[in-house]
């Protein structure tokens, strides 16, 4: 997360924002900037992709508490101005004995403040195991998966170790040195206000020691971008906004540390039929004239490719609403109905004798056109 952001102001929401005023926001804003509605426009990419950072973190009560707990010590505002209230004070020239941003789960919030203010991240504490990068996305699923759940493909492009040097971004047989440009620490750091700030250094990426042969394979790195397939499981009763975390299916660990998380955000895609209504599936059946006069019987499919009879009385308007019971969306051990509303066609033509039995037909009612 970019120093400064406000995740509240990314949603358009209030700090005091309740989790479905939240909830809310975020779907609004990531159904008007998804990349499908803006193919050409890397702005709404960039946008929706933003809207998901935010709602990764305020979305969730437990990350939320502690984003807040964050902007109350001014981790946002370029100093700790919690300080007086017993939060952590950084000093010049070393990190706060006793706290450690990494420590928090916020989304990996915590390694990037912990570089800021080089309280861990990747200095000579990344040497050891490290967990491997938490992935997000946001995954299109077809209506009907979403409601009668199911499992949808997904390729994945993740950070992973390199296997040729395994992390180290030296190549096979290669020496290691101090680094010369931050004394073998791993971390550079520079005045700013009244204490040092750290970053990683970046002749040695953190690591405080160089090769004497960089690893053809990442580029002396240690690390490089892979594609993973997955299978994704959709719960039924899923709907857009519905988020899952699948334990260990995110980035490799590095030196033998565990998986990250793959984090999965569903946005459903519309149906020609079928639309939702929280638990109840509504399905718009056209009948014509004649059977909204008269009446008529018209057959519905359900979710699961059963048909159910409707009866449709006689001088029934368009619009009108016929309710099945336990029909609809089953989730959680809840059942909503299958709502059938019928919408009366009116012909684009009619043939002379056509019209001419209409007029009649008109007359004898009383109407008037």
């Amino acid at each position: 997360m970019a120093q400064g952001k406000d995740y509240y102001a990314v949603l358009g929401v209030a700090a005091s924002a309740t989790q479905d005023e939240i909830k809310k926001s975020y779907r609004k804003l990531a159904k008007r900037f998804h990349p499908d509605a803006n193919p050409n426009d890397p702005k709404a990419a960039e946008r929706f992709k933003e809207i998901s950072e935010a709602y990764n973190v305020i979305g969730d009560a437990e990350k939320r508490k502690q984003y807040d707990e964050m902007r109350r010590l001014g981790a946002f505002g370029g100093g700790f101005s919690g300080a007086r209230g017993g939060g952590p004070r950084p000093q010049p020239g070393g990190p706060t004995a006793g706290f450690r941003f990494e420590d928090m789960d916020i989304g990996g919030l915590g390694d990037i403040f912990g570089s800021m203010f080089g309280m861990g991240g990747r200095g000579p504490r990344a040497r050891g195991p490290e967990r491997g990068q938490d992935v997000e996305r946001s995954l299109e699923v077809p209506f009907r998966t979403a409601a009668t759940g199911g499992k949808v493909p997904v390729e994945l492009e993740v950070t992973e170790e390199c296997e040729t040097c395994h992390g180290s971004g030296g190549a096979p047989g290669a020496t290691f040195t101090a680094c010369t440009e931050c004394g073998g620490r791993g971390t550079i750091s520079f005045g700013q206000g009244g204490f040092a700030v750290q970053r990683p250094c970046p002749q040695c990426l953190g690591r405080g020691q160089v090769p004497s042969e960089r690893c053809n394979t990442c580029g002396g790195a240690g690390e490089v971008r892979a594609r993973r397939k997955v299978l994704i499981t959709v719960p039924a009763g899923a709907d857009s906004g519905t988020r899952i975390r699948l334990k260990g299916q995110g980035g490799r660990g590095s030196r033998n540390g565990p998986p990250g998380d793959l984090l999965i955000t569903f946005q459903v895609k519309p149906d020609r039929f079928y639309s939702r209504e929280g638990l109840d599936l509504v399905a718009r059946v056209p009948i014509n004239i004649a059977q909204a006069t008269l009446g008529s019987k018209v057959s519905v499919r359900t979710l699961d490719g059963r048909k159910v009879a409707i009866r449709i009385p006689g001088g029934t308007p368009t619009g009108k609403r016929f309710r099945v019971k336990g029909q609809g969306i089953e989730k959680d051990g809840q059942h909503g109905d299958l709502i059938v509303q019928v919408e009366v066609q009116v012909p684009e033509s009619l043939s002379e004798e056509q019209e001419k039995l209409m007029r009649d037909f008109a007359d004898a009612m009383g109407m008037k056109y």
